[in-house]
C-alpha cells in the first residue's frame, strides 16, 4: 500500500494573474508538504492499537503459596 501525495503545478489552479513560476513552485512545495503530512497522520491513526507482543506472551501466573497453621491440610505424605 504505497501512497503518494505529490501535485504538479498542472493540478492547481491559479485565480490570481500574474503568478510568477516561483510562486507556483513555493505554493506547489507547500501542498505537497501539506498532503504529505496529512498522509502520514491517516496512516499513523490505521495502526492497530492493541497489546505489544511483550505483553501478549506473558502468561497468568499462579496465586502466591502463603504457608499459614492448616494451610497444608490437603497434603499427605
Amino acid at each position: 500500500m504505497t501512497e503518494r501525495a505529490g501535485l504538479s503545478a498542472d493540478q492547481i489552479q491559479f485565480v490570481t494573474r500574474g503568478v510568477t513560476p516561483e510562486e507556483v513552485a513555493a505554493v506547489t512545495a507547500v501542498l505537497t508538504a501539506a498532503a504529505a503530512e496529512q498522509l502520514a497522520a491517516a496512516s499513523a491513526e490505521r495502526t492497530p492499537a492493541g497489546p505489544d507482543a511483550w505483553a501478549r506472551s506473558q502468561r497468568a501466573l499462579r496465586v502466591a503459596v502463603h504457608p499459614a497453621p492448616g494451610a497444608w491440610r490437603s497434603f499427605s505424605a
